[in-house]
């Protein structure tokens, strides 16, 4: 009987087009807890009060601060085995797309260059006065918060807060690349934020397989074509290797 590591392969090796849709999971594996996870001193709020536009305009610092923690967090973080083979994966495929949910920028890191950032990126900021976004690499963030270098207003992180729309444009080029995918990958992902959810539900309405790989099911596994219990990075190791045969 085939394992399901093989049958993943042998779709995955029989593609041109593939698209991989991560979230929390995958970074969990670098140390990065996941958000709702934030321990220490955060415990004492809930992550919504430190993730909205209307706690950043009441409490610029106090939400400034919380996200310099995570920067601190993400910025001794390394790029797992599932991150690096991903992004070695990009170069045997026609076409080979990570979509993410996760603001880490761990997957850019690891060299893969066809990234789109759904929720974001910890590393950016935004201007809303002058309209602008732009990489912002100082680590602990001095002062607090940082005000933009051209105005002079305050700056806030380039990510998607709770009750905020994801950038439409990023939204519909994933879901196009997800309608042309024959096969979407779905890595470390609960499945239950839309519309990201959507992305693998439109490889398979087009007639493409779902390869799910968590550490326990979720609303996705009953329709996924093949789900692999465990951690990502040994697991793509495996199929990897099959692969690359």
């Amino acid at each position: 009987m085939i394992s399901k590591i093989d049958e993943a392969a042998n779709i995955i090796k029989n593609a041109k087009r593939i698209v991989v849709f991560s979230g929390a999971g995958i970074s969990a594996e670098s140390g990065i807890p996941t958000f709702r996870g934030v321990g220490g001193i955060w415990k004492k709020y809930r992550a919504e009060e430190l993730a909205s536009y209307n706690a950043f305009k009441k409490n610029p610092e106090l939400v400034w601060r919380f996200y310099d923690y995570r920067r601190q967090i993400i910025a001794k973080a390394e790029p797992n085995n599932a991150h690096i083979l991903l992004s070695k994966m990009e170069n045997m495929f026609d076409s080979l797309h990570v979509i993410t949910q996760n603001i880490d920028g761990l997957h850019k890191k690891a060299g893969s260059k066809n990234i789109l950032e759904l929720h974001g990126n910890i590393w950016r900021v935004r201007c809303e006065k002058e309209e602008k976004v732009f990489d912002f690499m100082q680590n602990p963030v001095d002062p607090l918060p940082p005000k933009c270098p051209f105005c002079g207003d305050i700056l806030r992180p380039d990510v998607v807060w709770f009750g905020e729309s994801l950038n439409s444009d990023i939204l519909n080029k994933s879901f196009k690349i997800a309608e042309k995918a024959e096969i979407a990958i779905v890595i470390g992902t609960s499945s239950i934020v839309y519309p990201a959810a959507h992305i693998p539900l439109l490889t398979k309405k087009k007639g493409g397989k779902i390869l799910e790989i968590n550490i326990e099911k979720t609303p996705l596994t009953d329709i996924s074509d093949i789900f692999i219990k465990g951690k990502a990075s040994m697991i793509i190791q495996k199929i990897f290797y099959k692969i690359a045969d």
